[in-house]
């Protein structure tokens, strides 16, 4: 059983260079607060004060303890200066940001290079101030407050005091203390890439849900409607049943024949509407049009390229239904999660095709695929690998894309997981010898409208 082709005109498009998009308002924009660094910097501060208590007190060392002691007291100073200057909850820019952890790591340094420089194995705090800028700034501030970081801890390897100690001698070398200073630069890179991967996965997936859970939220807004219209039948009978007697009453007394006929109009038609209500508040879920709640898998497929029908004459788009012989056409109930995944796939395709995209639904006894094939290019090895994640996009930019859609790589996601709450099995793979294929297949009993 086959259906005739419909056709239609789509544009092509030559494929871009695959790319993850990631850089968006989440990650771009710094979100240092001014409570996070006070507070962080309370606890180094402490850090460093029990560090210089371990050192006199407990090891005896013999160090420069006054000029520490200015060290920490000008950290101090700013930290509480930095609290009553700003609100709590300000977020600082970006040249703000690395401005105050520039100074942490300056100061830091200068209370290093009094005790040791990279000889200390207390040296490691420098990481603090880095590893806080990648949780919190955007790219460029971060590889700024690195590369303050490395370049202090390569000067504390040749500008520093001698480790201080209970005997007068140096007890590390200059090769010992540069190849800490370059352990260091190394936990600097190593941290902060890390730390920074995490962020933008972690925000990454953030912005994905809710933009999913906002598509999701008009579905459930249309799946409320069913109690909304009973309690509507319900609220409205009162006044309706109110309406009636009135009615009834001017019929009865109407001084001419044109009064009466009008108050037979108001009884018959507010009849109709308790009737109507009558039928909402038994059935809700069926208070819909049963004809709209279902199509057919040719009105399903048509419905999905009509956007698109007529965006070039350069390209074909053929829709076609087959089914396997004997096999009854089903009809389906009208899914707007089906309908907007196949569109937003078509509209990918329309970047890519060269000269054609198929959009082809199939179906035996037991299951029906529908199914979105172009000629282009296929999906990039890279892209095939990761599509359904968020983020995951190879779309052209505006200037080279045949909708004009700019896309961000949340179109699949959110269409996949769509589909897939309906009960399908979505794939994506290349065809041969060229073109890339979306299919989501469903069990009959799924989909079809009884």
């Amino acid at each position: 059983m086959t259906d005739a082709p419909l056709q239609g005109g789509l544009d092509t498009a030559p494929s871009g260079p695959a790319q993850g998009v990631w850089d968006y308002a989440d990650i771009t924009r710094g979100h240092l607060r001014v409570r996070t660094l006070v507070s962080v910097r309370w606890m180094v501060i402490i850090g460093q004060v029990l560090m210089l208590a371990l050192f006199g007190l407990a090891l005896s060392y013999r160090a420069p303890y006054v000029g520490c002691a200015i060290v920490i007291a000008a950290g101090a100073f700013l930290n509480l200066l930095t609290a009553l200057a700003w609100p709590p909850q300000k977020v600082l820019g970006d040249r703000e940001a690395v401005a105050q952890l520039t100074f942490d790591i300056v100061q830091l340094s200068a209370l290093m290079a009094l005790i040791g420089g990279t000889a200390n194995p207390f040296v490691l705090v420098l990481l603090a101030p880095v590893t806080l800028a990648a949780t919190t700034l955007p790219l460029r501030p971060l590889l700024v407050v690195a590369a303050v970081g490395s370049l202090s801890s390569m000067l504390l390897a040749v500008l520093a005091l001698p480790y201080p100690s209970v005997r007068p001698e140096p007890m590390v070398t200059l090769e010992f203390r540069l190849m800490a200073g370059l352990a260091n630069v190394a936990g600097i890179g190593l941290i902060a890439t890390y730390v920074r991967q995490s962020v933008v996965e972690a925000a990454r997936m953030a912005l994905a849900l809710d933009v999913t859970q906002t598509v999701l939220a008009r579905e459930q807004k249309l799946s409320a409607l069913g109690a909304l219209a009973a309690a509507a039948a319900h609220e409205l009978g009162t006044p309706l049943a109110t309406i009636s007697i009135v009615a009834k009453e001017l019929a009865r007394e109407a001084p001419t024949a044109a009064v009466k006929e009008d108050a037979d109009l108001l009884i018959a038609q507010a009849e109709r509407c308790r009737e109507i209500l009558r039928r909402l508040a038994a059935t809700p879920d069926k208070a819909s049009d049963a004809v709209h709640e279902r199509l057919s898998l040719r009105q399903l497929v048509q419905e999905v390229i009509e956007p698109h029908a007529n965006a070039s004459k350069a390209v074909r788009v053929e829709a076609i239904v087959t089914g396997a012989k004997g096999s009854r056409s089903p009809d389906i109930r009208r899914l707007p999660e089906i309908a907007h995944a196949f569109t937003t796939f078509v509209e990918n395709a329309v970047d890519f095709a060269r000269s054609e995209i198929l959009v082809s639904a199939r179906f035996d006894a037991d299951t029906i695929t529908v199914e979105v094939r172009d000629d282009g290019p296929g999906f990039a090895p890279e892209i095939l690998a990761k599509l359904g994640e968020p983020y995951v996009t190879s779309r052209p930019g505006a200037e080279g894309s045949r909708t004009g859609h700019i896309g961000m790589g949340l179109g699949f996601f959110i269409a996949k997981t769509l589909l897939e709450r309906t009960g399908a099995t979505v794939t994506f793979h290349n065809a041969k010898p060229r073109g890339a294929v979306v299919s989501a297949r469903w069990n009959r009993s799924q989909l079809e409208a009884f």
